[in-house]
């Protein structure tokens, strides 16, 4: 077992012959010296969009966790769902982990679309330190169950959260779903129907299965760990009426507009430098059509965020009433830039009134597609531009325009590596153990950095080998952040890297080389002075891309990233895998 953490003289000698000697030292620590760990993440929300990062939308919650922690300023997800969750769950990059792509099958290594044996997951590596572990939400790193696999009673479970280290699970195997009847719901391995439909709403009941967990916890015996994925604000735009309401006409003055109020108040903040320009607009509000079905779309995406600052609210205020607040470290990041996709937006309205409804669902019928034909009560849903979003029986995405201003100041959105597709807000909370409040943490992190990290707090050992000890298990990338915690500075000894759908990219220090698909030049910006990424300095700067590029190219051949493009090395592996339901990866990588 190697060791992550930082050890001193006798103490560390004393702690590595007790480890010899009994597998495991720390479950004989006692458990009030290490804190719970909650790690909170959000879905296809942009770097602005909460209270404390710049935004209007209502997030008290969030806010307070910020003001009473700690805030980063350049931290980092890998652009899209999936590898993001890998990525964070084992401490290593998401090729290494199997998700380079989505959970299909698109070659093998690191685009088998299913997390790997050949990693650890945080659960895992806490659960042998002693700690309870507990996972709500979205988990999406594995192929979710088909109906044909629910028919014959064969749903492969080796990659479910209770496979990978959890003690606990309440959530969706799916990335996707309705928020009133979601796909793939899961309570530990059974998947079942929502609790009381009629009134079921998901954000809702992740963050109250979150909250009886902790209720639920055995104080005294252990520290817990929890991993709580909320859905929110993925698509379909779904939320409740009294949610929505608070944001009514908040909108009305257009994407424009709220970019620039919004990079005022980054720029209040202190989170980016005085001196900050607005990456390029997608479109002018003035050249919107349809302006009053753009505001509402934004309406429900804002509710939908104000829905899950609520829940977590709840989750702390659980804390709180349990006497467990003082001593959790509290996480808060998000999976990637917001996102961009509309393909049922920009479809023509679809009143469809050539569908009748339906016979309603039975109260203990399973759902398993992400996007349903009926709602529960056997009503059709409905998409296309013009459909007023919000309830059940609508499909709808935020789009284009409202993402570019979800991610002010920066170029771009989810699935690309420019700032737009791979900033997140970081807030780090811990009473006992981080003393900086309200304060902003401008040092570069990733989300390889938080495996190391709850090593370290979590007294943990990070194995060599896993998995009943006949797997070696690849060394993590990441480096701890308990330093920034304190205000020190971090150690970290390479560059930060990059790749999905041949969008690539490398940081190492102030300087980040970038590039938009598979086949697309190298640009190169300072982001000291140009954290979006207006003017490329790869030209006069031709060395650095040299060097760059080199180090960027290394790291893809040793983390089972290239070759880029979509390949099956072998017919037969390709007849195979389709067999099973995989599809190649997606073909358009220059875009």
């Amino acid at each position: 077992m190697i060791p992550l953490r930082r050890h001193n003289g006798a103490a560390a000698l004393l702690l590595g012959a007790l480890a010899g000697l009994l597998g495991s030292a720390s479950p004989l620590l006692a458990a009030d010296e290490r804190p719970n760990v909650i790690v909170i993440l959000s879905d296809d929300i942009g770097f602005s969009d909460i209270g404390c990062y710049g935004g209007e939308i209502n997030t008290p919650n969030l806010n307070r966790l910020a003001d009473g922690g700690l805030r980063f300023t350049q931290f980092y997800n890998s652009g899209r769902c999936c590898p993001t969750r890998a990525s964070l769950l084992t401490g290593l990059y998401p090729h290494q982990a199997g998700m380079g792509w989505m959970t299909s099958y698109s070659g093998p290594e690191g685009y088998s679309g299913d997390l790997n044996r050949r990693c650890v997951t945080m659960a895992e590596v806490l659960k042998t330190a002693g700690y309870s572990t507990y996972m709500v939400g979205k988990w999406h790193v594995t192929p979710a169950p088909t109906q044909a696999q629910v028919d014959e009673n064969e749903i492969p479970q080796h990659n479910w959260p209770l496979s990978r280290g959890f003690d606990r699970f309440y959530g969706t195997i799916a990335g996707a779903g309705s928020y009133f009847d979601p796909g793939t719901l899961v309570r530990d391995n059974q998947l079942i129907a929502p609790d009381h439909p009629d009134s079921f709403y998901y954000t809702d009941a992740l963050s109250d299965n979150a909250s009886q967990m902790i209720r639920e916890h055995q104080q005294g015996e252990k520290p817990f760990f929890m991993y709580l994925s909320y859905t929110a604000a993925h698509w379909p735009l779904h939320a409740k009426p009294a949610d929505i309401a608070k944001y009514e006409g908040k909108y009305d003055e257009g994407w424009d507009k709220l970019r620039e109020t919004r990079l005022a108040r980054i720029k209040e903040l202190g989170l980016l430098a005085d001196d900050v320009a607005l990456a390029p607009n997608v479109k002018d509000w003035t050249d919107a059509d349809r302006k009053q079905w753009q505001s509402d779309r934004m309406e429900v995406y804002a509710a939908m965020i104000d829905s899950m600052d609520q829940g977590i609210g709840r989750v702390v205020q659980t804390l709180r009433d349990t006497g467990q607040f003082d001593n959790t470290l509290i996480l808060y990041l998000q999976d990637n830039g917001a996102c961009q996709e509309e393909g049922r937006s920009n479809k023509a309205r679809r009143l469809r009134e050539d569908m009748e409804p339906v016979e309603a669902m039975a109260d203990d019928a399973l759902q398993l597609k992400v996007v349903p034909q009926y709602t529960r009560a056997g009503q059709p849903v409905q998409w296309g531009r013009g459909v007023v979003p919000g309830p059940p029986n609508t499909y709808m995405e935020v789009g284009r325009e409202w993402a570019n201003a979800s991610n002010t100041p920066f170029r771009l959105f989810k699935h690309y590596v420019h700032e737009g597709g791979i900033a997140t807000p970081l807030i780090a909370h811990w009473p006992q153990g981080i003393k900086r409040h309200g304060e902003l943490e401008t040092q570069p992190g990733h989300l390889i950095d938080i495996m190391a990290t709850l090593v370290e707090v979590g007294k943990a050992e990070y194995p060599t080998k896993f998995h009943d000890g006949d797997v070696e298990i690849q060394p993590a990338e990441g480096t701890s952040l308990v330093p920034a915690f304190a205000g020190e500075p971090l150690d970290r000894k390479a560059p930060i890297f990059w790749e999905h759908e041949g969008n690539r990219a490398v940081r190492d220090g102030d300087w980040k080389l970038v590039a938009r698909g598979a086949k697309g030049r190298w640009q190169l910006y300072n982001l000291a002075n140009d954290r979006s990424e207006l003017h490329d300095l790869a030209e006069e700067q031709a060395g650095k891309v040299t060097e760059l590029s080199g180090a960027w190219n290394a790291w893809a051949t040793r983390a089972g990233v290239l070759p880029l493009t979509p390949y099956w090395p072998e017919p037969e592996e390709k007849a195979n895998a389709q067999k099973q339901g995989a599809s190649p990866r997606h073909a358009a990588l220059v875009r």
